[in-house]
């Protein structure tokens, strides 16, 4: 079944700085951790504030005190100095006292936070990922066709946000200095394209399609998607206790099985992979080797079935459901995305080295719900299909004849509001030979004729 074409199936997958410095703007797992951070410097800020207040009180005190020996004093400076516990308070206030006031006035209340700062600055967001914050948000507003009010006063599809109406006026700062330099010099008299140069019709239709516009589904093709209490095959595993099955598209076809892994599962997957998300990288074809690109905005890890029971379990369920053999499949890939556009890339001959053929089918699990947008779009047969937590999708990449379904090409839309979890299994022609798959193969190129006998997808 060796396959002449591949397709890499661009999923969920950023632009970094440094080493030191990991995209924060693409991932909430690490956004939270700024936020904690933050937390803990307001803290030792607060602490610092104390303790300049303390300070401040024991000088005001000391001065409080002298103001008022001093206003007696010069009244009558000889009766005063007459008695000689006075004057030997006053040489003592001389020599002694004051010292130890310029001691406390001179003390550097802010050594501990200052040291904290210096700390945690390591960890901050630079200049690029800032500037890459401010990129996403205008892939935002290209995609979901929203405006600088809208955005910055919080008015987003199921969003809130606390302090978005005083950010307004920086948030259209940071707007007008990134098209400022996207324009350049020459661009100085010009009006900012709403597009940029490499905006492609398919692009066009991805957008729509991350809004929920465009979507081809007639009525007479929804009728013939069904939910199905789903065996495969009266497997044992599921002969007692089947799994829920959902068309989600006909041709090709592209099914969801719901309440396919538990909330713990899920939790104890992010829990592995969060230590290891990486910025997602493809294929370079000239060179072969493993880069970074542009329309790659998320961070990824890989967990192999060794190394904790949960995946494990999940891969054998995969097996089970699927009837397809996991073992040349590549090791659960988990992905962590907030923002960002993504597209889509042929890779060929990328997997040649491992001598496993093309990644014959896909399956992705959604673990975390999405407030809006987030979608996964299949651009060619202008499908969409949406995020629900504790579901898994599956679909072919290739036909039986081993030649790729480039109808299966797809890419995740930009998390408007919240944050995705995802994890997919990419499973191998090698091993499959003798296997009998998932009857949904056997209709995966089928053409569904609408009432006026044309081709609907």
């Amino acid at each position: 079944m060796a396959a002449s074409w591949l397709f890499f199936c661009v999923l969920l997958p950023c632009v970094t700085s440094s080493s030191a410095h990991s995209d924060f703007f693409t991932s909430i797992g690490q956004m939270t951790d700024l936020l904690f951070t933050e937390k803990d410097l307001v803290t030792s800020l607060k602490d610092y504030i104390r303790a300049e207040e303390t300070k401040l009180e024991q000088i005001r005190r000391w001065a409080d005190k002298l103001d008022v020996l001093a206003a007696a004093a010069t009244q009558d400076p000889e009766s005063f100095l007459g008695h000689p516990v006075n004057a030997f308070k006053l040489m003592k206030r001389l020599n002694t006292e004051w010292g130890e006031l310029e001691n406390l006035v001179l003390t550097d209340m802010s050594d501990g936070f200052i040291s904290n700062l210096t700390i945690q600055r390591q960890h901050f967001p630079n200049d690029d990922d800032q500037t890459g914050a401010a990129k996403a948000l205008m892939r935002l507003q290209d995609t979901y066709q929203l405006d600088t009010d809208t955005i910055s006063t919080g008015q987003l599809p199921d969003g809130t946000h606390q302090r978005a109406n005083g950010n307004l006026k920086y948030f259209e700062y940071q707007l007008a200095k990134q098209k400022k330099v996207e324009v350049g010099e020459k661009g100085e008299g010009r009006q900012m394209p709403r597009h940029p140069d490499d905006y492609l019709p398919e692009r066009r239709k991805y957008e729509q399609l991350c809004r929920g516009e465009g979507v081809k589904m007639t009525p007479r093709r929804q009728s013939r998607l069904f939910c199905r209490y789903y065996d495969n095959n009266r497997h044992p595993r599921y002969m007692i206790g089947p799994v829920k099955q959902e068309d989600e598209w006909d041709s090709p076809r592209i099914v969801r099985y719901h309440d396919i892994v538990s909330d713990k599962e899920m939790e104890k997957v992010k829990e592995l992979a969060k230590p290891r998300l990486r910025r997602a990288t493809v294929h370079d074809p000239q060179t072969g080797k493993l880069t970074t690109a542009h329309y790659r905005v998320s961070k990824s890890a890989w967990l192999g079935a060794y190394e904790h029971p949960v995946i494990d379990k999940i891969n054998q369920r995969i097996e089970d459901i699927t009837g397809l053999d996991v073992s040349t499949a590549e090791d659960l890939q988990v992905t962590h995305l907030v923002t960002g556009v993504h597209s889509f890339k042929d890779e060929p001959d990328a997997f040649e080295e491992l001598g496993t053929g093309n990644r014959i089918a896909t399956w992705l699990l959604y673990m975390s719900d999405v407030q809006s947008g987030g979608a996964t779009v299949f651009t060619d047969v202008r499908a969409a299909v949406w995020p629900k937590k504790g579901t898994a999708v599956f679909w072919y990449n290739l036909f039986p004849s081993g030649d790729g379904d480039y109808r299966t090409r797809h890419a995740a839309c930009p998390v408007l509001v919240g944050n995705k979890w995802v994890s997919n299994k990419w499973i191998h022609e090698r091993g499959q030979e003798f296997r009998r798959r998932c009857s949904l193969q056997e209709t995966t190129d089928l053409e569904v004729i609408d009432s006026a006998g044309q081709t609907a997808d």
